[in-house]
């Protein structure tokens, strides 16, 4: 599912589909059924809410066909282009609704959150940890989602949020410093 999973010839195929979507729109359902399950999962995990999931989802891809012609291969999956869509739809439709931004979070992905600020993983850092991403603004929080909790590599996430993926790297970081101390004062 992550871009270093996929072999040369996933990507060759990948590349050919996406340029006969470019020549005949009426290609792009190849794309389009690879992807939804995915992106559907992606955004109903920040609205929690079937219709909407729905409406945006259709909005995504909506987009992607029209701009189909726009999308230049540069280095990182096609998936993370329509992520970066998704992620846009999703701000814009909090922003224009004043609506609250759910995280959906996993036990896993929680206990890989705490292993990284080196507390051991038990209910009371998990309380403090929940805590602590209630005070993280709404894009520290997607950063920290798309990269624990979606396990996306630096570059994904640097790619759907349309920062270097140096950048990410330094500002997951950064996040995790202010997590721990927020952690550290809740002792």
């Amino acid at each position: 599912m992550n871009a270093h999973h996929k072999t040369e010839s996933d990507l060759k195929l990948e590349l050919q589909h996406i340029e006969a979507a470019k020549d005949n729109p009426a290609r792009f359902n190849i794309l389009y059924d690879k992807y939804y399950k995915q992106i559907f999962i992606f955004v109903h995990r920040r609205t929690g809410e079937e219709e909407l999931t729905a409406d945006l989802v259709s909005q995504v891809f909506l987009k992607a066909l029209v701009n189909i012609k726009k999308y230049e291969f540069k280095g990182v999956p096609f998936s993370a282009w329509l992520f970066r869509i998704a992620f846009n739809e999703i701000n814009m439709y909090f922003r224009r609704n004043n609506a609250v931004r759910i995280v959906s979070l996993e036990q896993g992905s929680l206990g890989s959150l705490i292993a990284e600020t080196e507390e051991e993983d038990n209910t009371e850092a998990q309380q403090k940890m929940l805590k602590a991403l209630k005070q993280m603004s709404d894009e520290d929080t997607q950063l920290i989602e798309l990269r624990f909790f979606e396990k996306r590599s630096f570059a994904e996430v640097g790619d759907i949020v349309g920062i270097t993926e140096n950048n990410a790297k330094v500002r997951v970081y950064r996040i995790l410093d202010k997590i721990k101390k927020i952690m550290g004062n809740n002792r």
